[in-house]
């Protein structure tokens, strides 16, 4: 008798990876997805089991006094799910837990076999793309639970709970409640502080040099430098110390004059060249991309942030178009360097192809060289051209990157010619000028033609760039033809972007791909750190938070022990080390500890708990900026209701953070937007005259009462006595005088009365200026008619209807440009519910903190691109109208109609658009304030 079919069941993530998956198998497979973990760490004293609640780690959710044993729960909303997921395991004759191929992916199946417990065989199916010939393959060779690399991850998550618990509950305690701390996102926000440190400590300095326009005696004209004056070299940028401003003593430093004097000289002088170098150029491709990579160059490129990246990515994997974009690896594997080598040849000629594949080794510490980089998908690859139907102009955009980056890996080098070039002048004071010129020319520009990597430095020259000189010969006479005395300014460094976060995270060995994006956001979530165009700022919180982890544990935000913890979970997953003894020597301590490592000092548990007394929480909320010329201290303090600035006092002005209590000194209110590096002097002076702090305008002649400037939480405004008025939008707090003010204080002005008496005011609004009776209003034109529009002109735009629906349209508050991603234009106007970005199709609000004056091209372009990935608003059902009731034709009462939905006809939804993810629950909040968790 023939057997009967195998019923099996395949396991995934997510709903889209289920979809793609199920149609590579046919019948006899069920495609499930997990929804990711289903089940974690309790989030709080409410989800723990009631048998644990009172043990002394209940609130870790981890048993550190037995094997550091975990709690684990499944999520309140997956139950249902679970009890399916379990429906199905009990009519399976095999499962197949197919999540993804990294350490989280390995931990989702094994809670999965955990938490479903099946009787039937189950193993384990992993894959890198997901192809037909990938998803077959992976079926015909499954595997056993690979235990190492669960154990690794767990101890990851137990780790960065105990970190991430512990040390939060001490934020909480001395700088502010509601923070959170996490061993990788506080290296993060250490690397961001410690930048804007360097900025906020930078002295700029002016320097200059001349460039000298010269023509050979074919009138060929290119452009020389001067970079040396009698032997010494004339300073550059990099010739100055960055917090002084001064020039090193072995240059040359010219000032204006001095520069514009020396070109005076040098007018109608012989040129000539006194050296001419040429060298071969030749530059080798990139290595194919890596999760760090490809969020980098997606940076630069693209203008995705680091999540927009991994969730286009995400989507582009789940369909089969690329490989996993989880990865380390550089490698490519042999049936892919034989696609890119075949497609190489048919696009570019067998010339651009070289005579064996390149192989790439990485340089990320501990890669797991076993995966493969990401890469098209497939044992032959598709163009972009071939896919762009099929794709949105998101992940058309990011699947092109990663197919040019692949294809260019394995072409021939670039290669030219370079040339430098030195040229003297002397000045008829005998000054020896030496100039120099550099030029490059490329003859075969070979993986050049596929792809140019991108910098972080938008000054800095492309690689493909040629810079093309005349040819010139030693001793060859050249004619001036124009100087230019030029200045230039040094440029603090540069603030971090997410792209070059993570390329230093990536550098310092912190984190692994899978945890970039996440730490990025945390980061910004918790409000350590906000976003300005691409570059990203530190709060002030973010400075207090640091600077109790430097001053009490340095260890816990020393880059080479973070990196070192890594080293040692890449050990478990290997084999070679054990959870147990890791977790034990961290959290207890350990003699045998390495020397300047937490187990060394005691462990985590006994730095967090002893000499808490000692840290003193208004040194760690006081950000000191500098001394003013009046001998006082200017000081950021971190308190309850936001940043401030207090400017001299008793002790420096000591203030305790709960009560903002201040003995003595001057304080204001830092405006929102204000970054700390943006705090100098002159800033500082212009908020404490009336751009946000208080100042005494003069005394009301009506009243005798004093007249003040100050700033509120809706802006300036002016006061007297009881009585306040908002600064207008065309006034400046610091030109505000007294008869401004006065004149502000008139406001709301009694018009007059109408025929029935009835009073009509002009008042100054939240929409602007207007006029008001009783219920009834009418905007005003201006500001001004505020204080001059009359009686009989207030009646009569009383009198007018209302312009309400029809009205013409308001121009936009403002025009951004194009749209990088769809070539649109967008602008920003004004809503029904605040203002709004748009390009013609699709509308996104601004969101909290950002206004229409800051929001940039580039935060425009990923707000409209998540607005058009989450497709539109699903229809509301209508409610059908009630039936009228009949009239009773008995005693007893008409029963009462029942409501029923009327059926509303929905668009079929697209066929490409994936299945909705099922919304992340909110984690319960703990009876007592327990601190968030860490990311």
């Amino acid at each position: 008798m023939p057997t009967a079919a195998k019923n099996r069941l395949v396991i995934v993530e997510s709903p889209a990876k289920a979809k793609t998956i199920s149609g590579y198998l046919g019948p006899g497979y069920v495609v499930e997805a997990s929804f990711g973990h289903i089940r974690d760490l309790p989030a709080g004293a409410k989800q723990m089991p009631e048998k644990y609640k009172k043990e002394p780690w209940a609130y870790l959710g981890v048993d550190v006094d037995h094997g550091f044993a975990p709690v684990y729960i499944v999520n309140p909303d997956r139950a249902k799910h679970v009890t399916k997921l379990k429906a199905l395991v009990k009519d399976a004759d095999e499962v197949l837990l197919a999540t993804d191929e990294d350490r989280e992916g390995e931990a989702i199946a094994w809670h999965l076999v955990e938490t479903l417990k099946p009787k039937v065989p189950f193993k384990r199916m992993v894959f890198h793309e997901i192809t037909k010939s990938a998803i077959q393959a992976a079926v015909a060779s499954p595997r056993e639970i690979d235990r190492d690399l669960v154990d690794a991850q767990e101890t990851r998550r137990i780790l960065d709970r105990l970190y991430g618990y512990d040390v939060s509950a001490v934020l909480w305690k001395k700088v502010q409640r509601g923070l959170s701390a996490g061993r990788v996102q506080s290296i993060a926000t250490r690397i961001v502080v410690e930048r804007e440190k360097q900025r906020m400590a930078f002295r700029s300095a002016d320097y200059w040099d001349i460039v000298a326009t010269l023509a050979n005696d074919k009138a060929e004209t290119f452009n020389a430098t001067l970079i040396a004056l009698n032997g010494d070299r004339v300073a550059s940028g990099k010739d100055f110390e960055p917090t002084t401003g001064k020039a090193k003593s072995n240059v040359v430093h010219l000032d204006e004059a001095a520069a514009r004097g020396l070109a005076a000289r040098l007018d109608d002088r012989d040129f000539v060249v006194t050296r001419v170098e040429e060298k071969p150029y030749r530059r080798r491709p990139y290595a194919p991309f890596i999760t760090s990579t490809l969020q980098q160059e997606s940076a630069r490129k693209l203008r995705f942030s680091s999540q927009m990246t991994m969730r286009v990515a995400q989507r582009l994997y789940e369909n089969g178009y690329i490989t996993y974009m989880r990865t380390d690896s550089v490698n490519l594997s042999e049936s892919a360097l034989s696609a890119a080598r075949t497609q190489i040849a048919e696009l570019y000629g067998p010339g651009a192809v070289p005579p064996q594949p390149r192989r790439y080794t990485g340089k990320v510490k501990n890669a797991q060289e076993a995966h493969e980089a990401i890469r098209p998908a497939g044992d032959s690859f598709r163009t972009p051209g071939e896919v762009a139907r099929e794709l949105s102009t998101e992940e058309f955009k990011l699947y092109e990157l990663i197919w040019r980056r692949t294809i260019a890996s394995q072409m021939t080098d670039a290669v030219g010619q370079s040339v430098s070039v030195r040229i003297r002048a002397v000045t008829p004071a005998r000054e020896e000028c030496d100039f120099a010129a550099s030029g490059k020319t490329i003859t075969d520009p070979g993986f050049l033609r596929a792809y140019v990597e991108s910098s972080d430095d938008a000054d800095e020259e492309a690689e493909d760039a040629e810079r093309r000189l005349p040819i010139l010969t030693k001793d060859q006479h050249l004619t001036e033809e124009a100087l230019q005395a030029v200045g230039h300014t040094t440029q603090p460094p540069a603030r971090y972007t997410e792209a070059s976060l993570i390329k230093a995270l990536e550098e310092l060995g912190v984190g692994r791909p899978s945890t970039y994006t996440p730490t990025l956001q945390t980061i910004q979530d918790r409000g350590y750190v906000v976003k300005r165009g691409q570059a990203l700022i530190p709060t002030f919180v973010a400075f207090a938070v640091i600077e109790l982890l430097e001053q009490h544990y340095p260890r816990l935000v020393d880059y080479n022990f973070t990196a070192a913890m890594e080293d040692q979970l890449d050990q478990i997953a290997g084999g070679d080390a054990t959870s147990l003894e890791f977790l034990t020597t961290f959290y207890f301590g350990s003699a045998n500890a390495v020397e300047g490592s937490v187990g060394h000092a005691g462990g985590l548990k006994k730095m967090v708990t002893e000499n808490l007394g000692e840290i003193d929480a208004r040194s760690i909320n006081s950000i000191r900026l500098f001394t003013d010329e009046q001998g006082r201290d200017v000081v950021v303090r971190v308190g309850r209701y936001g940043p401030y600035l207090q400017r001299g006092g008793v002790a420096g002005g000591d203030v305790d953070p709960d009560t903002e209590s201040a003995a003595d000194g001057d304080r204001v209110s830092i405006p929102d937007g204000v970054a700390p590096d943006e705090l100098t002097p002159a800033k500082v002076d212009e908020l404490f005259l009336g751009g946000g702090g208080e100042r005494d305008l003069g005394e009301n002649p009506e009243t005798g009462e004093q007249v003040v400037l100050k700033s509120g939480r809706y802006g300036p405004y002016v006061s007297s006595g009881e009585t306040n008025a908002s600064l207008l939008k065309t006034q400046s707090p610091d030109s505000v005088t007294l008869a401004d003010a006065l004149r502000l204080l008139t406001l709301p002005r009694l018009v007059g009365k109408d025929e029935a008496g009835e009073p009509i005011y002009a008042k100054n609004g939240r929409y602007g200026p207007y006029i008001e009776r009783g219920k009834d209003s009418r905007s005003l034109e201006d500001e001004e008619k505020l204080f001059t529009v009359s009686l009989d002109e207030a009646l009569t735009l009383l009198a007018a209807p209302k312009l309400r629906g029809r009205r013409q349209a308001a121009p936009p508050l403002r025009e951004l440009g194009v749209d990088p991603l769809t070539d649109k234009a967008m602008v920003i106007k004004d809503g029904r519910f605040g203002p709004y970005v748009t390009d013609g199709e699709t509308n996104a609000s601004l969101r909290r903190g950002m206004t229409p004056e800051s929001m940039t091209v580039e935060q425009a372009s990923e707000m409209l691109s998540e607005k058009r990935a989450k497709g539109p608003a699903p229809a509301k059902k209508a409610a059908a109208k009630k039936a009228p009731a009949k009239k009773a034709t008995t005693a007893k009462k008409a029963a009462p109609a029942k409501k029923t939905a009327a059926k509303k006809t929905v668009k079929k939804a697209a066929a490409k658009a994936e299945p909705a993810k099922k919304a992340t629950p909110k984690k319960a909040t703990p009876k007592k304030a327990a601190p968030k968790k860490a990311g």
